[in-house]
């Protein structure tokens, strides 16, 4: 039996006592470095004696412990997950639809200074019990997850920090750029922004950061930091906030493994303040493995160990899996996860068996579990005392009524993301390429429409529909990739309480406006005067508002594609067709539309650009000559007469609707979006 083959004082995590909750470790509380509130407000912190591991640390560790203002306790019962999948049945072609367990009955509890690492094959649930104790996990999720006894909350939001496996980093930000926009967003305002500023250099510090704080993050079309750093700047972010609850989602992962090493001895500096750690892990080195606490095991979603991971041995050789070799305790795991035991090696003869041999083992694991584990870890749960936790956690709901709400203002929100979105895109926004293909154009129109006579009335409608289709589709087709590209970020960001989606919004889109104001400027400036138009300062002065009115309607439609669609492929496919559409239907190329499809030309918004630019250099009455010294009236041109130059207040008006309508649609098509 399990009680046979481990000592009683190893067995805290394994060997669960049913009449008393085994002793929580104990920490080390350190306020003087980055002792911060953890959301809005500035309590005092809980003190709690240290321990001889804690002593035990060298210098250099004790610099990452920070105390965790309100310890959480971390606990999850009987954590069910499914997920429903369609498949192609075999008659007409129908869908039928069944239901996958993802996670199947995991219980366990963490303590704060503890960390608790996740392993298990991939595929095995270990991400999604991890999004899940983070609170954001959508769909048929059943089982019970508390945090000192309480549910996941707004408030406890804004403590706990989430790393996720992939580095969501803005590529053209410096180290300090990224944490400090970070710090500046996640801290409140009770802080000034020197203080938060200081909050940053000290994490640099403690992340090893120094050597790259200036450089950029990088991305995969230009070289930045190495992956380990990327990495530690994603940490930084959430330490930034003094997080009481920290859930890191294969931190170590493509990292090698002098970097691996550092990064968890980061993370153990952390859990040693006060903090509850969770993370998963898919292939640690054995001496990782050891740095580790409590260990919970899954197979295709189900537990098959639960305990102290210097014990994982012992117990799986009390139960029949023991090897004779040394080896890292982290490869058996995985081994007896793929239900592959400990020192067999198939014969050919047996080759054709292992499927069978590998669901035998399976099989025994998870029954060894309901036996030896899962009993004494319900009774534990059971007895658990988090009176204390739970006191702390409504003392400090008392002293602030406002621990659900934002810890900065909407306006302090704004102006850093519009700080941000500007010093981000810098460099993609004004690159030489694109300045490039406008200036390019502009001058090449400039010659082909070289000095127009006014007698070519036609040529200058030419032109000035060119303003209108140029200028009405260039921004379309790069305002589709704002949203779905900022994908990832979003949803990062604004799980962890960041920010409001309006103040991003706003700022996004804002922070947009130099680039595109500009480049039709510089357009309208160059090709203008070169054409021949009317050499009339307030009608160029006209002309050109016209253009960029065009350049911020035709911004929002494709925000709006972006943002409804999320995927750059299908909203560029769709900006597509609705182009076509509006260029056929704007007013030049068919003047004479049936009455049945004429409704299509009001949904252009070309179309009303290139009747106020008409508008604007022409008058019904005014007159050209047709032919050698016969003068004609503007308005009975056919081009015109079917255009009409009359209510262009009516049409702006129009032009006014649909950019807030656009834009309104976007806003409520991000609102949408996911947060997993």
């Amino acid at each position: 039996m399990l009680s046979t083959a481990l000592p009683e004082a190893e067995l805290r995590g394994t060997q669960l006592a049913s009449s008393s909750p085994s002793p929580r470790p104990q920490f080390h509380t350190n306020t003087s470095f980055l002792a911060m509130p953890l959301n809005c407000i500035a309590p005092k912190p809980e003190h709690g004696s240290s321990n001889g591991r804690v002593e035990a640390l060298s210098e250099t560790s004790k610099s990452h412990t920070r105390a965790a203002l309100y310890p959480i306790t971390l606990k999850f019962e009987e954590v069910v997950y499914k997920v429903k999948l369609e498949q192609k049945g075999s008659c007409w072609g129908s869908w039928i639809t069944r239901e996958k367990t993802i996670l199947n009955g995991i219980t366990g509890v963490v303590y704060p200074g503890e960390i608790l690492a996740m392993l298990g094959p991939s595929g095995s649930g270990k991400t999604t019990l991890l999004t899940a104790l983070g609170g954001r996990l959508t769909g048929k999720l059943s089982g019970k997850i508390t945090y000192n006894g309480q549910p996941f909350s707004g408030a406890l939001k804004r403590r706990t920090g989430f790393v996720a496996q992939d580095d969501v980093l803005y590529p053209h930000l410096t180290v300090t750029e990224t944490l400090l926009f970070t710090a500046l967003l996640r801290l409140p305002n009770s802080l000034s922004r020197d203080e938060k500023a200081q909050h940053v250099e000290r994490v640099i510090a403690e992340l090893g950061l120094t050597r790259c704080r200036n450089s950029m993050i990088g991305g995969p079309l230009f070289r930045g930091i190495s992956g380990g750093e990327k990495k530690r700047v994603s940490i930084g972010q959430e330490m930034l906030i003094n997080p009481s609850l920290l859930l890191l989602d294969e931190p170590t992962s493509g990292l090698d493994s002098t970097a691996a090493q550092r990064i968890l001895t980061t993370i153990k500096g952390l859990a040693s303040g006060g903090r509850t750690v969770v993370t998963t892990i898919h292939q640690p080195s054995s001496r990782l493995y050891h740095m580790f606490d409590k260990v919970v095991l899954l197979s295709e979603g189900c537990p098959i160990y639960y305990g102290s991971a210097s014990t994982a041995l012992d117990y799986f050789s009390s139960i029949g899996f023991s090897t004779s070799l040394t080896v890292n305790p982290a490869d058996v795991l995985l081994d007896l996860a793929n239900g592959i035991s400990p020192d067999f090696k198939p014969s050919v003869e047996q080759v054709d068996n292992t499927e069978e041999e590998e669901k035998s083992v399976k099989d025994a694991l998870i029954s060894a579990y309901e036996k030896n584990i899962s009993t004494r870890l319900k009774a534990e749960l059971c007895s658990t005392d988090v009176n204390h936790y739970v006191n702390t956690t409504k003392e400090a709901s008392a002293r602030n009524d406002m621990s659900e709400q934002w810890c900065t203002s909407w306006w302090h929100q704004f102006k850093v993301l519009l700080q941000r979105g500007v010093r981000e895109r810098r460099y993609d926004a004004f690159n030489k390429l694109r300045i490039f293909q406008v200036i390019s154009v502009a001058v090449l129109g400039g010659l082909l429409w070289w000095h127009t006579p006014a007698s070519h009335i036609s040529d200058r409608i030419a032109l000035l529909f060119f303003f209108s289709v140029f200028w009405g589709f260039y921004p379309l087709y790069n305002a589709v990739f704002t949203f779905p590209q900022e994908r990832t970020m979003l949803i990062k960001e604004r799980s962890s309480g960041m920010y409001r989606l309006s103040s991003y919004f706003l700022a996004r889109t804002f922070s947009d406006l130099p680039l595109e104001l500009a480049l039709p400027t510089a357009f309208v400036f160059i090709i203008y005067w070169m054409g021949g138009l009317k050499p009339d300062p307030v009608t160029f002065i006209l002309s050109l508002v016209i253009v960029l009115y065009s350049v911020l309607v035709s911004q929002s439609l494709g925000l709006a594609f972006g943002a409804i669609l999320m995927d750059i492929k299908q909203a560029t496919t769709l900006a597509s067709v609705t182009t076509l559409v509006f260029l056929i239907a704007g007013g030049y190329y068919v003047q004479q539309i049936p009455s049945f499809i004429v409704w299509l030309k009001y949904l252009s918004y070309s179309y009303y650009c290139y009747k106020l630019l008409l508008g604007v250099q022409y008058k019904e009455d005014d007159v050209y000559e047709c032919s050698k010294g016969e003068p004609c009236r503007v308005g009975d041109l056919p081009a015109i007469k079917s255009m009409g130059l009359n209510h262009l207040w009516v049409d702006v008006a129009i032009m006014a609707l649909m950019l807030v309508g656009y834009r309104l649609v976007a806003y409520m098509a991000l609102h949408r979006v996911r947060l997993r």
